[in-house]
């Protein structure tokens, strides 16, 4: 067993749909998508390891640990096929899972995903691995998300009773290294685009263009197979700035209409 947290929802049989929440987070980061999405759907949310209830799980570190823990959990859940989606982080833990087990991936959808490039605010995120107390949690969120978007009070206290758990932030600062291969001046570690290109999976990604923590890239960066979209003037907290369009692109995803 890896330990993992998973909070899983829906009927039984159908095929689950896998959600990944990104750096600093925990499965809470969906609830706003979760809401939207038909009770018809199957969805297992998992905590990454290092973060909430996997806080000392198996696979702590970099993404490619995470993923192989992931995997083996949802081994553990039962679960064969399953669509996957991961935000920030996440998404560069949702591709790797893809790229390990592509015959178990149905479709893959990337928010704001990590590992796209080289570029990424490395300063907002070391402040937010470190920030305990109310006033520097929701000056980090504020700084990740556009302008309009009022991080809720709930989720500021969230965040600031997670932190407070014996070990988070030790947790935190070593994925925050594990990020960074060769240090944060370098930029982000970066996933391998010709194998990413070469999945064979339906592959969405979905990204705003007032995003301060992972640049949007043209869509010349990205596989051409990827169906690309854009958010205009949304920010990198998309699960919760937005999160009718993503239930809108995993919806299209579950139905085979990526």
């Amino acid at each position: 067993m890896t330990g993992l947290h998973m909070d899983i929802s829906g009927p039984e049989g159908a095929t689950p749909l896998v959600l990944l929440h990104g750096f600093g987070g925990d499965g809470s980061a969906w609830d706003a998508v979760k809401a939207q999405l038909p009770a018809t759907v199957r969805v297992i949310t998992v905590d990454l390891p290092g973060h909430g209830g996997s806080l000392h799980s198996e696979g702590r570190g970099g993404a490619g640990r995470m993923a192989k823990a992931i995997l083996a959990g949802l081994d553990d859940t039962g679960a064969g096929n399953f669509h996957l989606a991961g935000h920030s982080m996440g998404g560069a833990v949702a591709a790797l899972i893809a790229l390990r087990a592509p015959d178990r991936v149905k479709s893959l959808t990337l928010v704001a995903p990590g590992g796209m490039a080289k570029d990424i605010n490395a300063p907002l995120l070391a402040r937010y691995a470190r920030a305990t107390t109310e006033d520097e949690i929701r000056a980090c969120l504020n700084d990740m998300a556009a302008p309009e978007f009022v991080p809720p009070q709930a989720m500021v206290d969230h965040c600031v009773a997670a932190r407070s758990r014996p070990g988070q932030i030790e947790a935190l600062e070593e994925t925050y290294r594990a990020m960074f291969p060769d240090g944060p001046e370098q930029g982000q570690g970066v996933l391998p685009g010709a194998a990413l290109a070469g999945l064979a999976m339906p592959v969405a990604v979905i990204w705003g263009t007032e995003d301060k923590v992972l640049p949007c890239p043209s869509p010349a960066a990205l596989p051409p197979g990827f169906a690309f979209n854009v958010l205009p003037g949304l920010g990198h907290m998309l699960p919760d700035e937005a999160p009718d369009a993503i239930v809108r692109v995993l919806g299209q995803a579950i139905q085979g209409k990526i």
